[in-house]
């Protein structure tokens, strides 16, 4: 299974696809992140990730996306900002047929880290172990974006072994 996890931003979007292999083996097939000028306009930052989100998309051929859920926000105007993003990146994904599971910060951290309050750099270090890569991504919207990916596929995994087995055996 393909996933494309997205950590929204309005001005630094990431994205990482991750793959697990039959053997069960993760896999990065591409990070990044769109960045959209602090002094765009909110209209064309969006339509910049969009177009940008469209193009990954097209590119890696997720099958899933993965994305994190809203969380408490003490500002208002950026959780605004933040929900517009959401928005675009689920309209990016839903326009290409795909289907979008949300996960909160705590899901993500715990799916990774095996803690749900593990900080930034905890995180960072185990996608680079559980990805084998030769060091962490610059972005680190693009490593929470492996990050989200990760915690979709070891999720959904879970779910697929219980619905094989409703008993739990």
């Amino acid at each position: 299974m393909r996933v494309l996890g997205i950590d929204c931003g309005s001005q630094h979007t990431g994205y990482g696809v991750v793959e697990l292999d039959t053997a069960g083996k993760l896999r990065c097939i591409a990070v990044g992140a769109i960045h959209a000028k602090s002094g765009l306009a909110m209209a064309d930052k969006l339509n910049k990730i969009f177009n940008g989100l469209q193009q990954v998309i097209e590119k890696e051929r997720p099958e899933e996306v993965a994305i994190e859920d809203i969380f408490y926000a003490v500002n208002v105007k950026s959780a605004l900002k933040l929900g517009h993003v959401r928005g675009v990146a689920m309209l990016a994904a839903s326009s290409a047929g795909l289907t979008v599971a949300e996960y909160s910060p705590l899901s993500i951290k715990s799916a990774v880290v095996g803690y749900g309050r593990a900080e930034k750099q905890q995180v960072q270090h185990m996608i680079t172990l559980l990805l084998n890569l030769d060091a962490p991504p610059e972005s680190p919207d693009a490593a929470d974006a492996l990050a989200i990916a990760i915690c979709h596929l070891h999720t959904s995994a879970s779910h697929r072994r219980q619905q094989a087995d409703p008993a739990g055996r």
